[in-house]
């Protein structure tokens, strides 16, 4: 149901669950969060599939690949600071490089994480993953998303990376909504103006779509759902459709979907790409929507982004 708010990692756990019960291989593993990134909801079920490798990431995720390696779905869980980051190493060298079919769903990601301070903010996360050949990214942008994404990637061999917000998120898609892997499907209809965008901070996206409604802007809002494999042709077809294009992302706009978008329309139909997020520059502690504010991703910001991609375009 569209309008609730609900949590993302609560949906990877039912998720989870719903595959546990339908392939009895499946294995789950976590380092030492299983309470924080809900596969204890799988544990509490299916206990004997699940293993807690406690604060060992590392060595997590290399025994994730070795589980992987006689054909189970492996799903393996932290925070994307510590997936992305610390486990670089033994996600590039045991995961991506033999194309292992281990899907890594790091929760906690970008600067929402609040009170956890820089530390814990993992902004970067996109764009090391992007890098990894045979490595497929999917963000969701809500609890519905999450759940049909968790259940599709499921059924596709390969290693995926998944992110999953810490906060509890308003649900602006259908549970009974159909997923499909690399679309990039329209939540917004509009003729002036898009934005094309990740993850939770789309809601904010489609709230200043309503209210540039007013200044009689229409705007539309696309959810690139999946980073990798991108979806070039449609980027082609929204780039040539309205001629500039509005990227926001809880990410460091360098390495990012912004960045992405503006490398594939350089390729095809080169056009003026905005790119709202987070600069080239670290996080810090505090409430996570004041967060969201000061880095770049404010509804002024937003707002003003959409106007300025529409006066360079002319």
């Amino acid at each position: 149901m569209k309008g609730v708010v609900e949590s993302p990692r609560k949906a990877y756990g039912e998720a989870l669950i719903a595959l546990g019960g339908s392939d009895p291989d499946m294995v789950v593993m976590d380092a030492d969060l299983s309470t924080s990134t809900k596969t204890a909801m799988f544990a509490k079920k299916f206990n004997d599939r699940f293993f807690n490798a406690g604060i060992a990431e590392q060595n997590m995720m290399a025994m994730a690949a070795g589980l992987s390696i006689d054909t189970r779905t492996v799903f393996v869980s932290t925070f994307a600071i510590f997936a992305a980051g610390r486990a670089y190493d033994q996600i590039r060298q045991s995961i991506a490089y033999s194309s292992l079919n281990v899907k890594i769903v790091a929760t906690h990601g970008g600067i929402t994480v609040g009170g956890d301070g820089a530390s814990h903010e993992m902004i970067e996360d996109i764009g090391l993953m992007y890098g990894l050949p045979n490595m497929k990214i999917f963000i969701p942008v809500d609890s519905n998303e999450t759940y049909n994404g968790i259940i599709s990637i499921a059924k596709i061999k390969g290693p995926f990376y998944v992110r999953l917000s810490r906060m509890e998120t308003e649900t602006i898609t259908e549970r009974e909504t159909e997923f499909k892997i690399n679309e990039i499907p329209v939540l917004r209809e509009g003729s002036d103006a898009v934005i094309v965008g990740t993850g939770q901070v789309l809601k904010r996206a489609l709230d200043v779509a309503e209210s540039l409604k007013k200044q009689n802007i229409d705007v539309a809002v696309y959810n690139m759902h999946t980073i990798k494999p991108v979806n070039r042709e449609e980027i082609e077809r929204i780039a040539r459709k309205y001629g500039v294009i509005v990227t926001i992302e809880e990410h460091n706009i360098n390495t990012g979907v912004g960045a992405i978008i503006s490398s594939v329309t350089s390729d095809v139909y080169p056009v003026h790409v905005v790119k709202l997020g987070i600069h080239d520059i670290f996080g810090e502690s505090g409430e996570a929507d004041e967060l969201m504010d000061k880095y770049g991703l404010s509804v002024k910001d937003i707002e003003e982004g959409v106007k300025y991609a529409m006066k360079i375009r002319g």
